[in-house]
């Protein structure tokens, strides 16, 4: 399920402070201590709350850095509704001989969307050197940076086996979801894809399962009603994936390289 940010006016760098308190003008700097040790996170994974400690990238509607929130600010449904926007990635990990692609269910002590199969990493980059950038290039530098530390900590994959020249970058998506009526996300989604050959070792407080699948074995998936998936997949797979892979698999891929402009949906 997807849906609009409500707000009365477009979040920028000049109101952003007044608009979102907990937000901060700067990147690579800690947030405090009290952001996430509130009653919100009451009763979740010790791991998963840690992370919510993590800084994101906080962003005006045309994807330029304006400042810096913590994971559980950018997530809160209440920031969200009021137009609080940050930068994320999606990695989708084909294998070398027959291109099927590796998904992952995500593990029940997620604080979003836990439980739901996604693409192979789904995460953030950090307001932090390397990771940020103010224009596509330096972006999505920084995010392939960020793919390949997330990577690791979800599935064990060395950063050897998927250097940062591997990754591809097709494009960017701007969505809103809600994962409950308390937490969710408004992201601007940087879409990359690698062709790897990778060694497996899940870290089974993010991933419970893993699977390689065939581009038919997907839409089997999807037609079986046991299985959830996470809302930015499901938007990716019904507007452009099928058809890049389809491209991938014939090697012509490159036209869809490199997209200039944001895709919205919402």
């Amino acid at each position: 399920m997807t849906t609009t940010a409500t707000q009365t006016e477009a979040v920028t760098a000049e109101n952003v402070i007044r608009l979102f308190p907990d937000v901060t003008p700067h990147l690579a700097q800690a947030h405090n201590e009290a952001d996430v040790s509130t009653d919100d996170l009451d009763g979740y994974d010790e791991e998963q709350v840690r992370l919510m400690e993590e800084v994101c990238i906080v962003l005006d509607n045309d994807d330029n850095p304006i400042g810096s929130g913590s994971k559980k600010t950018c997530h809160l449904m209440t920031n969200i509704n009021n137009g609080l926007l940050h930068r994320a990635f999606s990695v989708f990990l084909f294998d070398p001989t027959n291109h099927r692609l590796l998904l992952q269910q995500r593990a029940s002590e997620k604080i979003t969307f836990p439980d739901m199969w996604t693409n192979t990493c789904c995460s953030h980059p950090l307001g932090v050197p390397g990771e940020t950038g103010d224009d596509l290039d330096s972006s999505v530098m920084g995010v392939k940076r960020a793919a390949q530390r997330k990577l690791g900590h979800e599935l064990g994959i060395e950063r050897e086996q998927v250097p940062v020249e591997k990754f591809n970058f097709l494009t960017r998506i701007h969505y809103l979801a809600p994962s409950d009526g308390k937490w969710g996300e408004h992201e601007i989604d940087y879409i990359l894809f690698v062709i790897a050959d990778v060694k497996l070792e899940p870290n089974l407080n993010e991933v419970q399962a893993t699977r390689y699948v065939s581009a038919n074995d997907l839409k089997a998936m999807f037609e079986d009603q046991n299985l959830k998936f996470t809302p930015w997949f499901k938007l990716i797979c019904e507007s452009m994936l099928f058809e890049w892979w389809e491209k991938l698999n014939a090697g012509g891929i490159e036209k869809y390289l490199d997209e200039k402009h944001i895709r919205r949906m919402l």
